[in-house]
């Protein structure tokens, strides 16, 4: 690259610590660096089924009683194309610079320390709670069998596997999402293709549904008692919200890239695969699950004290077919954990890249002599105890609360990551620093970018919207859906106020610090031996 920096034609270890990266010096009484120790088969499993847990599999039911089965397709699709839009913008900026921290440092550099400091906060406390989410869905999942025993001992079982996954390091997190998701995507695919033979007549029963569903009781449901044009639009926007908690986490490979092997090969294959995760597993399971399922189904209900099953439980057992229920349930209870090892990561390295940038204390970045930042997975992990909430009221409804503040807190992020690509997209164009020379330069940007902001923007407009209808008022839907809202500006004006910074000008905006070593620790895969070999490459 023309504005790359001389490395003296010095290679860097993969292994070595991103400390050069960060501009830190290393002391003998505190180690504050990570290690690349995440292989490509790591990244590209974790990018295509890192986070695919109980925001589909059990949230959907929710979703399907508001929206209907066009409601829920058509809110899966809108969601997913802004999903996919921030993938493309932070995968840009990411595979240029992956950087500790992901997007939080790209914010301190793009624009200013205030911004960056209110992104990570946001992205951590979103994360935080997601965790104790997943730990009350895998409470209500466990409840399919067992009625008698306290929620509390199913969240402390699950609790000590996220826990221990993540004290083990990221060589061992990696390892336990590959398999994990492994075991996700395997399930997925089952039950899409189940659904389909089910769909078709093919089940005990005989019973061909086609589209039943979508005739009787109908493609929407009048949300709230609203008929027509207006029901319909509202119940689909209620999908959305949902939506966005399933979608949450594919940026976890832009924070996964501080601690991958060769990120600029790796990170933009990982973030092309976001495509066929959204196009495959989510908008095709929903399409399943809407004709599987008429909308008007009481056990899609997650307010009530008796939902223990995700749709694809619910229509199974509906067809028949016995002992397969309780293998999906097994899988996607094993979804939960994988799910919530991977909330526990995300919320531990923006934590730490929190640290690192200065936006909290430096006591957050220490790590062992393995790279594993302690500190932060410890306190990360005190908040996983909120999901003991389940123990003074229904598991599924702590999880629509807790979901719901991680959906409205995730959309935020990404409403952020989308200003900051903008940011970086006009800096790059006021320096004169053609795209081409970048190491992924989608050709969709800048109207990628755009439609992150807006479409985010849009969401958030419409989130929660039912509480302010004539007799509707809920205190704990408003707080856990518009909190993130008014909290991201208050935090903005807060640092900036404090730091008393200025927003960095296109003109001055750094594209040369830290490009050189990422230049060399870039190499080319080895061209595969045999045909088993380009196979493994072409998968991952």
């Amino acid at each position: 690259m023309a504005f790359d920096e001389s490395t003296n034609g010095k290679k860097l270890s993969y292994d070595a610590d991103v400390r050069s990266l960060e501009g830190q010096a290393e002391s003998p009484q505190a180690h504050t660096a990570l290690h690349r120790k995440l292989k490509n088969r790591h990244v590209a499993m974790i990018s295509i089924g890192g986070v695919i847990g109980t925001g589909l599999f059990l949230g959907t039911a929710s979703s399907l009683m508001n929206g209907g089965p066009i409601g829920l397709l058509l809110g899966y699709i809108f969601v997913g194309t802004i999903c996919f839009a921030t993938m493309l913008s932070l995968g840009e900026m990411t595979a240029f610079l992956p950087l500790p921290g992901g997007f939080i440092k790209l914010a301190e550099r793009f624009i200013d320390p205030a911004y960056a400091f209110a992104t990570g906060w946001n992205y951590w406390y979103g994360w935080t709670l997601t965790l104790p989410a997943e730990l009350s869905a895998a409470a209500t999942i466990v409840s399919y069998w067992d009625k008698t025993t306290s929620p509390g001992v199913w969240i402390t079982v699950c609790l000590v596997v996220v826990i221990a996954i993540n004290g083990l390091g990221v060589g061992a997190y990696g390892e336990a999402e590959f398999w994990f998701c492994s075991v996700k995507v395997i399930t997925i695919t089952g039950m899409i293709l189940l659904g389909i033979i089910v769909d078709l007549g093919g089940g005990p029963n005989h019973d061909r549904i086609g589209f039943r569903y979508w005739i009787n009781p109908g493609p929407f449901t009048d949300y709230y008692g609203y008929t027509g044009v207006k029901g319909h639009f509202l119940g689909t926007c209620s999908v959305a919200t949902q939506a966005v908690f399933a979608y949450l986490g594919t940026e976890a490979v832009a924070i996964a890239a501080a601690e991958a092997k060769n990120p600029r090969r790796n990170i933009p294959k990982a973030i092309k695969r976001v495509y066929f995760r959204v196009l495959i597993f989510y908008i095709g399971g929903v399409l399943v699950i809407g004709l599987l399922v008429p909308s008007n189904n009481p056990l899609l209900n997650l307010n009530s004290n008796n939902a223990s099953a995700s749709p694809f439980v619910i229509a199974f057992n509906e067809a028949g077919i016995k002992i397969l229920p309780s293998i999906i349930n097994a899988a996607i209870l094993t979804s939960a954990w994988s799910a919530g090892s991977s909330d526990l990561y995300l919320a531990s390295r923006s934590l730490y890249g929190l640290a690192v940038s200065g936006s909290a204390p430096k006591f957050f970045s220490r790590t062992t002599r393995s790279g594993l930042p302690y500190v932060a997975v410890s306190i990360c992990s005190a908040f996983a105890f909120l999901a003991y909430m389940t123990l003074g009221t229904s598991s599924g409804i702590v999880f629509t609360w807790l979901s719901n503040f991680s959906a409205t807190a995730g959309l935020v992020t990404w409403f952020g990551i989308g200003v900051t690509y903008l940011r970086f997209y006009y800096g790059l164009k006021a320096q004169g620093i053609g795209r081409e020379t970048l190491p992924f330069a989608p050709k969709v940007q800048p109207y990628a970018g755009w439609w992150c902001v807006c479409g985010s923007g849009f969401v958030l407009f419409f989130s929660a919207w039912e509480v302010f209808l004539v007799g509707n008022w809920s205190t704990a839907t408003f707080v856990t859906d518009y909190f993130p809202i008014m909290f991201f500006p208050v935090l903005y004006i807060s640092a900036k106020l404090v730091m008393r910074v200025r927003t960095v000008k296109p003109a001055e905006m750094d594209f040369v610090t830290n490009v050189a070593e990422f230049d060399a620790m870039t190499f080319d895969d080895p061209p595969p031996r045999n045909k088993l070999e380009a196979f493994w490459m072409w998968l991952m």
